[in-house]
């Protein structure tokens, strides 16, 4: 990536790449990054209910990236909806910027989760939502973004299955196919999530319109998965 010090506010996702530019020094975990770009917009231009003026509020969604290596992409979205100033982009990965190699929630307005380690987000998201049940603040909506390589991590499959028998109905997966697991799975990632008692979407990680209709979706008494394919692994 090249340096570009043009910090104007963007006004589509189509200037979200130029945003991304600013952010130098971890190139290798750029794929990475524009492998989430499409679905982390559709969800905060479209679906989270989330206000960037009071990103604490208690009837908030929760938005947590598990997917946390590589996570430029997430920073460019949250400066594009003022989250964050877009003049912390240039000092990503600065000894003092809040920007880091990995998200921290101490440090980032709007970010739920410190992430880096993957396998642990969609754990602690059940967690969220079950917790969320307990004090019966239950308009909220939890959503989780993973890559599907991260599920050969065994703590994601422990989340699957007590999540269905919790029947966590505000719980939403997004999982980022783009055929990095080491191991696949018999009948597609979909398959993984329906066996356990999900609902289940497949849909084009990069068409818009569809990732909205699925995310979207209010399930029945059950958590819901999105499997969000896109080319090219990362």
């Amino acid at each position: 990536m090249t340096r570009n010090l043009d910090t104007t506010a963007p006004s589509n996702f189509d200037d979200l790449p130029r945003l991304m530019t600013l952010m130098t020094g971890d190139e290798k975990h750029s794929s990475s990054a524009t492998s989430t770009l499409d679905v982390l917009w559709v969800l905060y231009d479209r679906v989270l209910d989330v206000d960037p003026r009071d990103p604490s509020a208690c009837g908030r969604d929760r938005f947590l990236l598990s997917k946390g290596h590589g996570p430029m992409a997430y920073y460019a979205v949250l400066a594009a909806k003022g989250f964050v100033p877009l003049e912390w982009l240039p000092r990503f990965g600065a000894y003092d910027s809040p920007l880091g190699w990995h998200p921290d929630r101490t440090l980032i307005p709007g970010v739920e989760l410190g992430s880096g380690s993957l396998g642990h987000g969609l754990p602690i998201a059940a967690g969220v939502a079950l917790g969320l049940r307990a004090r019966g603040n239950d308009t909220p909506r939890v959503f989780c973004l993973l890559g599907d390589g991260e599920l050969d991590e065994g703590s994601n499959h422990e989340a699957i299955a007590a999540a269905a028998r919790m029947r966590l109905d505000r719980l939403r997966a997004v999982v980022i196919d783009n055929r990095s697991s080491a191991m696949g799975w018999p009948g597609g990632i979909a398959a993984r999530f329906a066996a356990e008692g999900w609902s289940t979407a497949t849909v084009d990680g990069r068409d818009h319109g569809a990732l909205a209709d699925a995310l979207r979706h209010e399930a029945d008494d059950s958590p819901h998965v999105v499997v969000a394919v896109v080319e090219g692994k990362s």
